[in-house]
């Protein structure tokens, strides 16, 4: 049986990794190398904590008043886009505490499964990517960001995740190095991290030894349907017989998907990242500066450092003052974490798919019964990889799943 899969980043390379584990014959098609999408640039997080969705209560007017702010870590750039504008209005809906209460569990537990899945994999001799399950320290800087993420420690107990609250004199017993001026924080123990540069390589090569075929550079411009199913895929000069076809090509699903009159709500979120190499001091632990919503992860040899949340239309634009923006904030938090701006070219940017609710789509196309669709995973593709890979194996292959799945239905704007 033939898989062909559009989308070659990380949960287009797990799901074909599980795919090709259970008997099917693979084809992945993308339209760059393979070397330089968001699974490459992100920050390395497997994040069971982040059981609240991008959209929740007060985001919406909190975006507004960053929105006149050059340098705010959240930006919606404003235009006349009906797309944008249904996706928005979708967003503005799901802003609620009931769907917080809702998508808890499920983000939850996608993201568990994908760090157990990493767990297994990093006792493999053929993966070496540096996993590691230290936690993730998310430090805050003001009585009212402690005070919600202290709550959210409590219910992330609730959910049975392992969480701990610390005073500024325990961050600097963590992080002697760095000596932390912050307020305190929180280490969730639950989260690990891992290079996802080294991981995702390593994926490219075990799908290419077990003869998964990879179609570099070349993009997906149309499909073929009949009686009901899609039959193939065109793309460049060929066409590609299927039995099965997954969408899995992260911001640029909606397009694809699209092509098939399947609409998916799902806008890009750029982002920014850079590397400070061999740093004098380095953090013990990924951290995330709450207020600043910067994240920053040690790497062997590295600092990585990243940030803000534009949405908008793709452009290969480096905006100076969002890079300003990440690093002025450190060191509100760190007394001795000074970094230089850096060169154009050190600077990696790239665009998470955002959904239009928070929760990945995961599942198939009520359209066409053999279409799938695994995406929307926002800051979340590498935590969430694996488990939706994994998940959309099982769906093709008609078993139970792991997780209930309801949740990701990917039509459920419908």
């Amino acid at each position: 049986m033939n898989v062909v899969i559009v989308g070659g980043g990380i949960i287009g390379l797990c799901s074909a990794y599980f795919l090709d584990a259970k008997g099917y014959d693979v084809t992945v098609i993308d339209r760059s190398d393979l070397t330089n999408n968001c699974s490459y640039g992100n920050m390395g997080m497997i994040t069971p904590s982040h059981f609240v969705p991008l959209a929740a209560p007060g985001i919406v007017a909190q975006g507004i008043r960053w929105m006149f702010n050059k340098k705010s870590p959240f930006y919606v750039k404003p235009a006349i886009n009906p797309d944008l504008i249904r996706w928005g209005l979708h967003f503005i809906r799901k802003s609620t505490s009931k769907h917080v209460n809702q998508s808890a569990l499920p983000l939850k537990e996608l993201n568990v499964m994908s760090r157990s899945i990493y767990e297994e994999w990093a006792t493999l001799p053929e993966f070496d990517f540096h996993y590691m399950r230290k936690g993730i320290i998310m430090y805050f800087n003001s009585e009212k960001t402690g005070e919600e993420e202290i709550w959210l420690a409590e219910k992330a107990k609730e959910l049975g995740l392992e969480t701990m609250v610390l005073n500024n004199q325990q961050l600097r017993t963590l992080e002697p190095q760095m000596k932390p001026n912050a307020m305190g924080g929180v280490h969730y123990l639950c989260d690990g991290h891992l290079d996802p540069n080294l991981l995702m390589q390593q994926l490219i090569n075990i799908l290419t030894e077990r003869g998964v075929r990879l179609v570099r550079n070349t993009e997906a411009t149309g499909f073929h349907a009949h009686n009901g199913k899609v039959t193939s895929v065109v793309a460049g000069q060929k066409i590609y017989d299927a039995d099965c076809v997954l969408l899995a090509g992260g911001s640029w699903l909606p397009a694809i998907a699209g092509k098939l009159g399947v609409k998916i709500p799902l806008v890009p979120g750029k982002g920014y990242s850079f590397n400070v190499k061999n740093p004098k001091v380095n953090l013990n632990y990924p951290t995330i500066l709450c207020e600043a919503r910067v994240a920053l992860t040690p790497m062997p040899g590295r600092l990585r450092i990243g940030g803000t949340m534009e949405i908008g239309r793709m452009d290969d634009k480096i905006l100076p003052y969002r890079i300003a923006g990440i690093i002025e904030s450190l060191p509100s938090y760190f007394d001795n974490l000074r970094v230089d701006t850096p060169a154009g070219e050190e600077i990696w940017f790239g665009y998470r798919p955002c959904s239009a609710d928070g929760l990945p789509y995961i599942g198939p196309s009520r359209k066409y019964p053999n279409l799938y669709i695994a995406g929307g995973h926002s800051m979340m593709g590498l935590s969430m990889g694996p488990a939706t890979g994994k998940l959309i194996s099982e769906m093709i292959d008609g078993e139970k799943t792991t997780i209930p799945v309801n949740a990701y239905n990917p039509e459920r704007f419908k």
